[in-house]
């Protein structure tokens, strides 16, 4: 699933091909991504300016001329963006889902293969109200170890479903929640409420080095993600303990183990963390 490596890597790619072009109008080849009827979404998207292309949490934020708002378009699962440079979507867009012609030419696909991914557009209202239910952003200078450790002792979870819950922190998704924990040295199924001061600081430390490096290498591609220009990102190789059972650790040596909770794998290294 696409976390906030890979949306912020696709905001990236597209806001060059985007901004400052107007969308004609929307072709809907799947209704439902949509949280509305396909007539009334065409309608209200035709004609619009992109003023900009941003991102929070796991979202693409396409802000649209100020009486429009914004086009919301989660990643769900599988999605991805494409501008192409073309009238229609090609072989590089392979389960168009929504896809809009824009000026001068050439359009913009979001594309899901399991389609649980979503396109909404949003009044700024609307979309203020959904941003107050959503955690901070962990990368924001604004965002300080003391607000994490409050948070963290709000809650009895297991500090991995904390990582995970995007009304407490927004992005983190399971890829990278195994890897701030293994950094940090913490358990997955330490009580968040029993996080000392000490480890969150490490563990917000810890959060935003993965993130950044992430970033950095265009994202996590284990198997459906693509950036804009549909390559595959490079971080994969670099992950720690996600996805390695049964490997050595690479600090000390030890197995790699995975165990399931909350509905949901987790890779540590028993030794390095508790």
């Amino acid at each position: 699933m696409p976390e906030l490596p890979e949306a912020e890597t696709i905001v990236r790619g597209i806001r060059p091909a985007l901004e400052g072009r107007t969308i004609h109008r929307a072709h809907v080849v799947k209704a439902d991504v949509l949280r509305e009827s396909s007539r009334s979404f065409r309608a209200r998207v035709a004609n619009c300016r992109i003023d900009g292309v941003t991102r929070r949490g796991k979202n693409v934020v396409i802000e649209l001329n100020e009486r429009t708002g914004l086009l919301v378009i989660n990643l769900g699962m599988t999605g991805r963006v494409l501008p192409i440079d073309a009238t229609r979507p090609t072989a590089a867009s392979t389960h168009p889902a929504v896809w809009f012609d824009i000026d001068p030419h050439g359009i913009f696909v979001f594309d899901d293969v399991r389609r649980f991914g979503t396109v909404e557009l949003l009044s700024a209202e609307a979309w203020d109200v959904r941003q107050e239910a959503m955690g901070p952003e962990p990368l924001s200078t604004r965002y300080h170890a003391r607000e994490m450790l409050a948070s963290l002792h709000r809650s009895r979870a297991p500090v991995r479903s904390w990582l995970l819950d995007q009304h407490r922190i927004a992005g983190v998704g399971n890829i990278y929640a195994a890897e701030a924990l293994f950094r940090a040295g913490l358990h997955p199924q330490r009580p968040s409420n029993a996080v000392t001061s000490a480890e969150a600081r490490r563990l917000h430390r810890s959060v935003r080095a993965v993130l950044r490096e992430a970033i950095k290498n265009r994202g996590t591609t284990l198997r459906n993600y693509r950036d804009a220009s549909n390559e595959a990102g490079n971080n994969g190789p670099l992950l720690k303990v996600y996805g390695r059972e049964g490997m050595p650790c690479l600090r000390c040596n030890t197995q790699v183990q995975r165990i399931v909770f909350g509905g949901r794998s987790a890779f540590l290294c028993p030794s390095c963390q508790s």
